[in-house]
């Protein structure tokens, strides 16, 4: 049955934790304007990102590819020039590729130099924005210097927070990110000890209904020609501060209990360790610290859904709802002291596990509505379904995807060749653990493979960890050193080595293509291994009748 999409809303959230909805089972976090999202769609309850960090996984999901193979490997690591990414594909297809929010980008300047690429041209600004059109481009995070990410202009928000009478050079930090101490000065909300009190703006200029506002604004702006617009919102990535009343909306008492055992501290593998002994870990260990801020992450989590509602209205009073397909998802999760650690970066569920829902409004999709669905779904691909949804590219293109459109599971047939295990990566070569572990930075990667039942990570240099994920869900048990357990290591460590010798460089002709050459010397008259004289006379007659026969 033909696709109705016409267009594709595609809504990321930073540092949203997969199990931080009630649709996935979260007790006190009701979320119900996301849950109806996936009461109309396909909740996906095995989807991974490609690694467990901001940059690099956006990476994957803007090109379709691992990070092994875009290249953009941590955050301020550009993607070079010449990667493809979502902007490529989908407007040779007539399809209006927009950015609202967050990307983490970071231009590649050295190549768009050398290629005489000037930065605020047309493909200049494309190729700095990951392809996209940034509607409003804003990664947040100001620095001193007011900028945030890959950014070089002043972002829009700033300029907003001023005209709506808050003051300074740098508002996003001030205002929207600090509270009030005693003094009435500013209570930086970089330290985790505010994060209970209100920021300084009204809920009304956050960050968060900001975005969904310009959001609406370039759908009302966007006339009849089909779109995909990428909103990507900031939060519930830290700093954790929301403003009222999603400040103090939720208690101590509304906490899951955390994930951790002594066992697994006291007997962490090498580079787990080092994790464990950063600040931020040791930070998000202490009981006090998690009932103070992880209230703040679900209230910001709680914003964010506030915030769907009226951008789900927005979309059924004008009738899209009916042509749009819309995903949520994010970018990687946020570990909250699960496991001795704060932030994300290893390869805990926690971390690299994401929500993924996709609704998609064709009649082919009436018959898994509500359903979820626990294939083994990756980041890399969302860029091959919007494809399939638009009508497709030329085979010479699709070849440098890595991913697999989801369109057949959102409809109810699972492919018989799916994949049975998904792969994630990260490079900790800029991270203090790298040093003190003694590791040259080009061997501090490491990698992990998950099946339904096992997760095996790869740190070059280190025994392996292995997890058994059917009978220890939580991953407490680490079973890398456990000689019963050999004969899954060795399985597991066999597919990671045959994903690592798969061809993923070759982007400049496609298998077909390759098919396409064979004999190509002989068709030019290049005639290389030829013995007898004679035989260079009927082999170019043979030549010429073949291409009269083309």
């Amino acid at each position: 049955m033909p696709s109705t999409v016409k267009n594709v809303l595609f809504i990321m959230c930073d540092q949203l934790r997969w199990d931080y909805l009630s649709c996935a089972g979260h007790p006190t976090l009701h979320t119900p304007h996301i849950d109806a999202l996936a009461a109309r769609g396909v909740r996906f309850t095995r989807a991974y990102v490609q690694s467990p960090i901001c940059g690099p996984s956006r990476m994957s999901f803007y090109t379709g590819r691992y990070m092994h193979s875009h290249g953009s490997t941590w955050n301020g690591i550009p993607l070079q020039v010449g990667e493809l990414t979502m902007g490529d594909y989908l407007r040779p297809l007539g399809v209006q590729t927009v950015l609202v929010g967050k990307t983490h980008m970071v231009a590649d300047r050295e190549g768009m130099e050398r290629l005489g690429v000037a930065p605020d041209s047309i493909i200049g600004v494309r190729v700095s924005e990951c392809g996209f059109d940034p509607y409003e481009r804003d990664d947040g995070l100001r620095g001193r210097n007011g900028m945030g990410g890959g950014q070089t202009k002043r972002a829009r928000y700033d300029r907003f927070l001023n005209e709506q009478g808050y003051g300074g050079d740098n508002p996003w930090h001030d205002w929207a990110n600090s509270a009030a101490d005693e003094g009435g000065g500013i209570a930086s909300g970089w330290a985790m000890r505010h994060a209970r009190k209100p920021a300084r703006v009204s809920e009304e200029h956050s960050e968060t209904p900001y975005m969904t506002r310009r959001a609406i604004d370039f759908i009302r702006e966007s006339g009849e020609r089909p779109w995909c617009l990428h909103l990507s919102y900031i939060k519930p990535h830290w700093p954790y501060v929301a403003p009222a009343p999603y400040n103090d909306m939720y208690s101590a008492d509304d906490l899951v209990p955390v994930v951790r055992s002594e066992k697994e501290r006291q007997e962490a593998h090498p580079v787990y360790r080092e994790f464990i002994s950063r600040r931020v870990s040791r930070t998000f260990a202490r009981d006090e610290v998690r009932n103070e801020v992880v209230p703040v992450y679900m209230g910001l989590i709680k914003q964010i859904d506030d915030q769907m509602g009226v951008l789900f209205r927005f979309l059924e009073e004008n009738g899209y709802f009916e042509n749009t397909m819309i995903v949520f998802t994010s970018d990687h999760g946020d570990y909250l002291g699960d496991h001795w650690l704060g932030e994300k970066e290893l390869f805990h569920d926690p971390s690299v596990k994401i929500p993924l829902i996709v609704y998609d409004p064709s009649r082919a999709a009436d018959q898994t509505r509500g359903a979820t669905c626990d294939e083994l779904v990756e980041s890399i691909d969302l860029l091959p379904t919007f494809l399939e949804v638009f009508g497709g590219v030329p085979v010479e293109q699709t070849h440098r995807l890595e991913g697999r459109s989801l369109l057949p599971l959102v409809r109810g047939a699972r492919p018989a060749d799916w994949r049975n295990h998904v792969i994630s990566e990260y490079d900790y070569s800029v991270q203090s653990a790298c040093a003190a572990l003694g590791v040259a930075p080009q061997d501090a990667r490491m990698f992990m493979v998950a099946d339904r039942s096992w997760k095996y990570i790869h740190a070059i240099g280190f025994r392996p960890m292995l997890f058994d994920l059917s009978a220890d869900p939580d991953e407490l048990h680490d079973l890398g050193a456990d000689p019963s357990h050999e004969a899954v290591r060795q399985r597991l460590a066999a597919v990671l080595s045959a994903w690592a010798l798969r061809l993923s460089q070759r982007q400049t002709r496609s298998d077909q293509q390759i098919v396409n050459m064979r004999g190509g010397a002989e068709k030019r008259g290049i005639l290389i291994g030829v013995w007898d004289e004679a035989d260079v006379g009927r082999e170019l007659w043979s030549g010429y009748l073949s291409d009269r026969a083309e």
